[in-house]
């Protein structure tokens, strides 16, 4: 069954709790305690618990995606078509689910809890495994893309995102690069491909070769899908692959790499 089907069918359970867990059953008619009640810097603590199932781990993913590109589009200001089409073609949603797929977004996009929670929670249930977390910033990436510019505050709004996640600047620099470089309108490689390596060109022989097999194990889509990562995102992950090796092949190509 397709992640949709898991979510629409009310198959969550609605273990994931927090904020997730409130927009699930605000779309399929379900009261669910969301425990906002904290203040300051520290975690709450609903949020450490984390989903017991590779199931609950999709959902909590495709949910996060969801509440975070609604919060994004009220960060510009307005929701464009490109980026409906970009989030409809990257999850594949079936046209009898669109619409309460779009309740979902409209949920989240109302609400007045800030983004933060959102991005905790997520952050929180995928500590394990930060690979994920880069997919879905990854996947955000796209989204704000796809009406052919990165707004602004779109950019800050996805700097704070990857803060929380627990990515330094330069980290955030890397995603950006690698996203720039396989968007869909995009020739994988197309950025420098150090940057997209996450290295610099005064990088070793032996250090790239040794982040390159880094970033070819954690970012493999079957290790992304068994963590978490819904396996409707499997073309965009191979995606992200493909630029990866890509880049790898042009400084191999530059520097002679055997």
């Amino acid at each position: 069954m397709s992640i949709w089907g898991k979510i629409i069918g009310g198959m969550a359970g609605f273990s994931l709790g927090g904020p997730l867990g409130a927009i699930l059953g605000a779309t399929l008619g379900h009261a669910v305690d969301k425990k906002i009640s904290h203040s300051g810097g520290s975690i709450p603590p609903w949020i450490s618990t984390s989903p017991r199932s590779e199931q609950d781990r999709q959902i909590a993913f495709t949910l996060a995606v969801i509440a975070l590109s609604a919060k994004m589009a009220k960060a510009d200001g307005v929701v464009t078509r490109a980026e409906i089409d970009a989030f409809k073609r990257l999850f594949q949603i079936p046209p009898q689910d669109v619409q309460k797929v779009g309740i979902m977004f409209d949920e989240a996009r109302q609400t007045t809890d800030g983004f933060e929670v959102y991005a905790q929670q997520i952050s929180s249930l995928f500590q394990d495994c930060p690979a994920v977390l880069e997919e879905l910033l990854h996947t955000l990436f796209l989204i704000a893309r796809a009406d052919g510019e990165l707004h602004p505050n779109e950019t800050a709004f996805l700097s704070r995102v990857a803060q929380i996640f627990g990515f330094s600047a330069a980290h955030f620099d890397t995603i950006r690069a690698r996203a720039e470089a396989g968007g869909a309108s995009s020739a994988p490689g197309g950025e420098d491909p150090y940057a997209v390596l996450g290295l610099t060109r005064s990088s070793s022989d032996q250090d790239i070769k040794d982040t390159y097999r880094r970033l070819i194990r954690e970012n493999h889509p079957d290790l992304l899908i068994a963590k978490g990562m819904p396996p409707e995102l499997v073309a965009n992950a191979n995606r992200t692959m493909a630029t990866i090796n890509a880049a790898f092949e042009r400084i191999k190509k530059e520097r002679g790499l055997k």
